[in-house]
């Protein structure tokens, strides 16, 4: 449960105008494909409750989470007119109370698709479903062999009609592999089977391979929430999180002071040196030892010793004595570091970071509406 900003030891800011604007760009950008938002594991950590009413204002009307029962937590978000898709398709029996809350399924696998067929039948009407072929990933899809057989299923092409069919690119991050071409070929060769239904591939990374990858329906997740989704971008997209956390300790070490658990860093000369009220427990991956850093007046803070559970201690040798005091903030994602750069230095990815960010913060969600900028450097 999210902390009072005024007790918490660190603060989240969730600049929702960031997350508008970086649907609207991809949305232009895949134009006149439609362009659906990924908002699993509770929108990638920042709060689909949240999160999806801003995309529903900016003209989203497609939604993927990977669970029914993240689907079931935030239908009542999701306006009449809209779809909300389960990627990860349904277990044996969620088939009626996925189909008494108008969710749409992705099938993955004959049984899936052959349950769901049979729910029709006995309902006696049409229930919408997307199927998602396997064209190289090997994660969840049909096989050739297995989407042969579904589309050669009347009582299943009567019965479902077909909201999309859809793939997923393994190396969209990487637009120069070779890979990425062969599964869009795979992809339309097994489209093909389903005529006539609307075809979605592209994910973040893919909406920026070109024309050939958007199909119908293109589903945006990393890059709505301020991750670049590909190598090189000339335009990164806009952040959309920042991350503060608290000092609650200052003191001055002489050379030779062992710090943290198991005592790996040692001080090579007399250093200053903060705790801030943030670890582990939080989010922020024990990796980042030696690597990581925080920031404050643009001055970086280097993290010495391990990263505890609940908190870690940065080097502030190199601010101005008195510049920093016990219940100020310092950046651990903002202007200075992006979620990128602090997912590099960790030796992980964005998408390990956003949605491990811990529910001890207070979190402050800045309005789409709101032009005040959220990101500036703390001084």
């Amino acid at each position: 449960m999210d902390c009072p900003d005024d007790i918490a030891g660190a603060l989240l800011t969730i600049d929702l105008s960031a997350l508008v604007a970086n649907y609207r760009r991809l949305a232009a950008r895949v134009a006149p494909a439609d362009l659906a938002a990924v908002v699993k594991a509770d929108a990638y950590g920042l709060g689909a409750a949240e999160i999806v009413p801003a995309l529903v204002s900016a003209g989203c009307r497609h939604f993927f989470v990977a669970h029914l029962g993240e689907a079931l937590a935030i239908c009542n978000h999701v306006p009449r007119g809209s779809a909300l898709y389960v990627l990860n398709g349904l277990v044996a029996g969620a088939e009626a109370t996925c189909a008494g809350a108008d969710i749409v399924p992705v099938l993955n696998s004959l049984g899936q698709a052959h349950r769901w067929r049979d729910l029709a039948l006995r309902r006696g009407r049409p229930l919408p479903a997307v199927v998602q072929v396997d064209s190289g990933m090997s994660r969840l899809g049909l096989s050739a062999a297995d989407a042969a057989t579904l589309a050669a299923d009347l009582d299943f092409r009567a019965r479902v009609p077909l909201r999309a069919v859809m793939s997923h690119l393994a190396c969209a991050d990487e637009p120069g592999r070779p890979a990425n071409a062969r599964q869009h070929a795979q992809f339309a060769e097994l489209a093909a089977l389903f005529p006539g239904a609307p075809r979605s591939l592209a994910n973040s990374g893919g909406c920026l391979l070109g024309a050939a990858f958007r199909g119908q329906i293109a589903r945006a997740g990393i890059a709505l929430y301020g991750s670049d989704p590909a190598e090189d971008l000339a335009e990164p997209f806009r952040p959309v999180v920042r991350l503060d956390a608290r000092v609650i300790q200052l003191r001055t070490v002489p050379a030779g002071t062992g710090v943290g658990y198991g005592l790996d860093w040692i001080a090579p000369v007399e250093r200053r040196l903060a705790t801030l009220a943030i670890g582990y427990a939080d989010g922020l991956p024990r990796s980042l030892m030696g690597r990581g850093a925080a920031w404050f007046g643009g001055v970086r803070l280097p993290i010495v010793g391990r990263v505890s559970m609940d908190s870690m201690t940065v080097d502030v040798s190199d601010l101005a004595p008195g510049a920093l005091s016990e219940g100020d903030l310092v950046e651990i994602i903002g202007a200075n570091q992006r979620v990128d750069d602090l997912a590099a230095a960790a030796g992980t990815i964005s998408y390990e970071i956003l949605t491990s960010l811990g529910a001890r913060f207070g979190r402050t969600y800045v309005p789409a509406t709101c032009s005040r900028p959220v990101l500036e450097a703390i001084a």
